[in-house]
């Protein structure tokens, strides 16, 4: 079950918790060919960072800091996080140490 709220900017994320919003398929090809629902159901990989936490602490209590920043491209798993809607969009939360990659280009 997805919590709803008015604005994602009420949304701050806690300890090592990354909020993300996943890129969405293309619903069209390049061509102007639509594409059937079926091939743009699954979520795709890729999303854009748009808030982190500060960091959870280490064994020793300090506090380890997230290895991505708002703004960053990340590669996610296919399924997973907390999802968060926002009227029409979603929004989904992932501890830091569930996210792949880091996207540079």
């Amino acid at each position: 079950m997805a919590a709803t709220f008015r604005s994602i900017k009420s949304v701050i994320p806690l300890l090592d918790r990354v909020l993300v919003q996943r890129f969405k398929p293309e619903t069209k090809t390049a061509s102007g060919i639509f594409l059937p629902t079926s091939s743009t159901s699954s979520p795709l990989p890729e999303a854009t960072v748009i808030a982190v936490g500060p960091g959870a602490p280490n064994k020793d209590g300090q506090i380890v800091p997230p290895t991505v920043k708002a703004g960053d491209r990340v590669l996610l798993p296919g399924w997973g996080g907390s999802s968060i809607k926002v009227g029409e969009d979603e929004y989904f939360l992932f501890k830091d140490n569930e996210i792949l990659a880091k996207i540079q280009e």
